[in-house]
Order: structure tokens, then C-alpha cells, then sequence
């Protein structure tokens, strides 16, 4: 779980190798969960491909014994036309009804686990892997794989199917040109082949393009207003346009590689129906042939060619359906959920203990923060000062575990943090931060913020306590106005004592507070400066603040440099030592004034 400015997507161990069957099976658990389903499909499929040699059946005897002898009675033939396609068309509809079942259900299964795993993954994934990669592969991704593949799958066994049976019926008709038509199919297996593995590899590197695409989007739109600020539109333009490009390249590269199949198996099916009209016609000088077995084989010859054609363009949809609903697998299957112990506790009072504590980020040579000895007392309040990049931050997030430490221990009322259940041990926190995340909601949902039932009562004290009262009041839905993406159309007062409504809301006995207030004027300020002392009344309280003056009543204020703790005391003991806490302070007066 520790954090890392990369982007690259989560590791994506597609197999390249082995065969479709094989790759298909892995699956197996999202879309062979409705086998009646399956089975109606498949046997609507076996009754449209049984009913595809009826077609050139019936010209033998039309052409043999209606046109010729005129012994074959006017309605066989229509009525026979009218049960053949009567039938076709229920199978048809039925395997289409069928087939929309497995892929919707299949899909809900395969999106239910990546949500799931998304939830319960290991933090390091978020570290690794952008938003819009794990939205692309979540919503678009398996969604488009899913339908390629179920209707591709359908394709395949109803073209199968067909192939199967019009091949039996021309052995029937004729066995020496069956033979024939039958040598083309050892190089349209070829051509397949090869062609297949070049649009696997061009579908990959599509979706690599597709993420990267998607990622310059989303910076664009979480950065619009820095973007025109420091006129970077045309920067923006040009990764945009690169990456497009890029995008079309492939695009184009695969549709030639699949679009060659088609030509391919044509121009082979050419030459055997060359080949069969030949020897058809040096059969029919010497053993008398009839016309009607003659329409009748070349018809179902020509009927063979459609499914040749299509089962040689399955190979695309195939490839980029499983290349597609791989990737979701690979998230499922390689993404570690985190890890914790069974201890837990319904509230626990607050003393903490860290101990031999080190961090080290992956590639740094250093640790980040290396702690000896930090204790807090229950219910005390703690001040981290320090410049920026001193470990701050790191050391508060190793409380709920949001990063892991490389050696050490840290006690949470006497027990090891890896010992806690992590439901139970994040229960324990309640953290309002410069960077205030809103959910898309109500004020109300945002304050519950998944505590349910709702209790709309302790919602409306727990905004006026954080000095929102007034405002909500003012609204025209009060407490259920809907907030907007991330809250952006309050204000940045608003949106702090609104993250103040919501830890006051769930109660926690320990209350982080990083740079709660740095970003707000003098007003704002003094109003979430007077909730903050509500909610840190009987808590253990951390306050990470670079306004020395915001934290001089605290019990405890330790200053950390470097990821070490250099001083610790009360205020007036660490100005009386006139050492580095000393210096901010006066330093940070100093701007104050200034600015004033």
C-alpha cells in the first residue's frame, strides 16, 4: 500500500499463448451461469443450421420431378418454403432472446467482482493504475468484450453448425466434389491463424492507446483551470492529437489484418467452385447426373461459402472480446485485497504507540520517515509541525493504514495496527483534510457518508455544529440539496465545515486534522477554526498544520524534519529552547504581518 506517482496500468498478464478453448474456459464462472440458457441457444442454433441443406433439398425435386415431369403436386414446394423459414425465424429468435440473457447476465456477474475488487484492493492498485484506466476497463471494456465474444461464440456454433450439415448433405449428393471443397478448409484454417494472432497483438496495443487517451481527458478536465491559466491548451492539444493519431494508426492497421480474411477465403472458395463445376461436368457426361442434383449440390456449395465467410471474421470479434474481458481478469485475479488481523474493538480510547518506525517508498534510497519513539495519550492533542516534505503526512496516514511502514510497530490502545480488523481500526479515525472529497449526493448522504439508515436529526446538528446551520437553512432543499461533482459549487469554507459535519457525524475517537485550514481566508477560517474545537472536545486529536499559530494550545506539538522528530513540547518549552519550533513560529509571524 504505499503510494507512488505512477500511472502505469495494473499489471495485465493476458495469455498470448495457448489456444481460444483454453482461454475461453478461464470464463467459465461469469458466463456458464445460466446453462438452460446456453443450452435453448444452442439448440436454436442446431435447428436453424439443420434447416439450411432443406433449401438446396428441395430444388432437386422441384427442378427433377416439377419442371420435368410435372408429377410433384403445386403446394409441396410453398408449403415446405413457408415451415422451412417459419422455423428458422422462431430459432433465430429464440438463440437472439438467449443470447441478450447470457451477455447482460454474464456482464453484470464480471463488473460485480471488478467493482468489488476495486473496494477491497490493495491501496497500492490506485498508486499504480489511473482513474480512467479502472472506469475504461470497469463500464466500456467488459461491456464491449462481452457482447463480441457472446455473439461471436453464437456465430461460431450457429456457422458451425451450418458448415457441418451442408457438408454432410453435398457427401450425400456427391462425395468425389465434397472432397474438393473440403481442401480449402486446411488453408482457410491458415489464414486464420495467422491473421488472428497479428489482430490480437494490434488489439492490445489499441486499448494501451485507448487508457493513455483516456487519462489525457481526465487530466484536462480535473486540470481546466491551471490548463488556460498557464496557457496550455495547445500543449494539451498536441498529446491529444499524438495520441489520437496513434489510436487511428491501429484502428486501421487492425481492420486491414481482419478485413484480409474475407478476399482470402472468397478468392479459395473460387477455386474450388471452379474445381467442382469441372469435374461436376465430366461426372454428368459419363454417369448422366440430373439437373436437380447438380443445382442442388452446386446451391448448397455456394450456401457453404456464408459460413466459411463469417466463421473466417469471427477471429476479430473473438480476439478483442477476450483480449478485453482478460484485462478485466487480470484486475480480478493478480489485484491483492488488503490484508488485516480479526481484533477489534466497538471504540477504542486513543493512545497511540509508534516505535522503531521506518517508510521507505519503492526506488528511494532513504526512508521517508524513520521514527524512534511517539506516544500520544488518549484524548491528548498533538500538533505535527514541520516544512513541507518533513514526513507529516506519511505518518498520519500510517494510523488507518493507508500506507504500510517497512519496519517497526505501531500500537493502537496497546494492540499492533496489523493486528486490527481494518474495518474496525478505520472506524476509529475520522480525518478532515485540506483536499475535502465529496461524494455526488445530498448534503445529508455526504455527512452520513455511508452510515445507514440516515439519522436526519444528528445530520442537521452535526451542520450547525460545524457553523452550517444558516446556510442550509437558506437552501431549497435544505439538507438534501444535491452537493454536484465533488462539491464544487460550494464554496471552500463550505465545503471544510461540511467534511468537519461529517467527522463530527460519525463519532470517531481519534480525529486527524492535515492542514484543515490552509487554504481558507480570515472569516472562513475563524468559522472552522470554532467547529474544529468542537469536534476535537474528549478526542485524541493530530493536527498537521504549517500555521504555527493555529496550534499553540495544543497539549503536545512535535516538529519533524526530514521524516524525524527533532523537538517535542509544549509551546512555551519549545520557544523557552528557542531551537527550530522557535524559528517557524517567529518566521511564521513574521508573514503574517507582512501580509496583514
Amino acid at each position: 500500500m504505499i503510494s507512488s506517482d505512477s500511472t502505469e496500468p495494473f499489471d495485465q498478464n493476458l495469455p498470448a499463448a495457448g489456444t481460444v478453448l483454453q482461454r475461453l474456459r478461464r470464463l467459465m464462472p461469469y458466463f456458464g451461469s445460466l446453462p438452460g440458457t446456453w443450452v435453448l441457444v444452442a439448440v436454436s442454433a442446431a435447428v436453424g443450421a439443420a434447416t439450411e441443406p432443406m433449401i438446396p433439398a428441395l430444388l432437386k425435386p422441384l427442378l427433377d420431378r416439377g419442371f420435368g415431369q410435372g408429377d410433384l403436386p403445386v403446394w409441396v414446394v410453398p408449403a415446405s418454403l413457408l415451415l422451412l423459414f417459419g422455423v428458422r425465424g422462431l430459432a433465430g429468435y429464440l438463440s437472439q432472446i438467449g443470447l441478450t440473457r447470457i451477455t447482460h447476465c454474464s456482464l453484470l456477474l464480471v463488473r460485480r467482482a471488478l467493482f468489488a475488487k476495486i473496494l477491497s484492493a490493495d491501496l497500492s492498485l490506485f498508486a499504480t493504475t489511473n482513474a480512467s484506466t479502472l472506469s475504461n476497463t470497469v463500464v466500456y471494456e467488459v461491456q464491449n468484450g462481452a457482447a463480441m465474444l457472446v455473439n461471436a461464440v453464437l456465430s461460431l456454433t450457429r456457422n458451425g453448425l451450418t458448415l457441418i450439415a451442408l457438408t454432410a448433405y453435398l457427401f450425400y449428393l456427391n462425395w468425389m466434389l465434397t472432397l474438393i471443397v473440403a481442401a480449402m478448409f486446411p488453408f482457410v484454417a491458415w489464414v486464420m491463424r495467422v491473421l488472428t494472432q497479428r489482430v490480437h497483438r494490434l488489439t492490445e496495443a489499441h486499448q494501451a492507446v485507448t487508457d493513455q487517451l483516456a487519462y489525457v481527458v481526465e487530466e484536462n478536465v480535473l486540470a481546466h483551470r491551471d490548463i488556460r491559466l498557464y496557457a496550455a491548451q495547445a500543449v494539451q492539444a498536441e498529446r491529444f492529437e499524438r495520441l489520437s493519431q496513434s489510436l487511428r494508426h491501429l484502428a486501421m492497421e487492425s481492420t486491414v489484418a481482419g478485413a484480409a480474411m474475407t478476399p482470402m477465403t472468397q478468392m479459395l472458395a473460387a477455386v474450388a467452385l471452379s474445381a467442382v463445376i469441372s469435374v461436376a461436368l465430366v461426372q454428368s457426361a459419363h454417369s448422366g447426373t440430373s439437373v436437380g442434383g447438380f443445382v442442388a449440390f452446386v446451391t448448397a456449395m455456394l450456401m457453404i461459402i456464408a459460413p466459411v465467410r463469417q466463421l473466417s471474421e469471427l477471429a476479430g470479434p473473438i480476439t478483442r472480446g477476450l483480449v478485453s474481458l482478460e484485462r478485466a481478469l487480470a484486475l480480478i485475479e493478480q489485484t491483492a485485497d488488503e490484508s488485516g488481523g480479526s481484533f477489534s474493538l466497538p471504540r477504542a480510547t486513543g493512545s497511540i504507540t509508534m516505535s522503531n518506525l521506518t517508510v521507505q517508498y519503492p526506488r528511494a534510497t532513504e526512508p521517508v520517515l524513520n521514527i524512534h519513539d511517539f506516544r500520544i495519550q488518549a484524548g491528548e492533542t498533538v500538533a505535527l509541525v514541520g516544512a513541507s516534505g518533513a514526513g507529516k503526512t506519511t505518518l498520519v496516514n500510517l494510523l488507518p493504514r493507508f500506507i504500510e511502514m517497512a519496519s517497526g510497530l505501531i500500537d493502537l490502545d496497546g494492540h499492533d495496527l496489523r493486528e486490527w480488523n481494518l474495518d474496525s481500526l478505520r472506524s476509529q479515525f475520522a480525518v478532515v483534510s485540506q483536499n475535502v472529497i465529496m461524494l455526488s449526493g445530498s448534503i445529508a448522504s455526504n455527512v452520513a457518508m455511508g452510515m445507514l439508515p440516515i439519522d436526519r436529526d444528528k445530520v442537521y446538528a452535526c451542520l450547525c455544529a460545524a457553523n452550517l446551520g444558516s446556510f442550509i437553512a437558506g437552501l431549497p432543499y435544505g439538507m438534501d440539496e444535491p452537493v454536484g461533482h465533488n462539491a464544487t459549487l460550494l464554496s471552500g469554507g463550505q465545503r471544510q465545515r461540511l467534511a468537519i459535519a461529517r467527522a463530527l457525524y460519525k463519532d470517531a475517537p481519534i480525529l486527524i486534522l492535515d492542514e484543515a485550514t490552509s487554504a481558507l481566508d480570515t472569516e472562513s477560517e475563524r468559522a472552522v477554526q470554532e467547529a474544529l474545537e468542537r469536534l476535537m472536545k474528549n478526542r485524541t486529536t493530530l493536527v498537521i498544520a504549517h500555521r504555527l499559530s493555529t496550534v499553540h494550545h495544543a497539549s503536545k506539538i512535535m516538529v519533524m524534519d526530514s521524516g524525524r522528530i527533532v523537538e517535542s513540547g509544549n509551546h512555551a518549552q519549545l520557544m523557552l529552547h528557542n531551537a527550530q519550533y522557535a524559528h517557524l513560529y517567529r518566521m511564521g509571524l513574521h508573514e503574517s504581518k507582512k501580509s496583514a
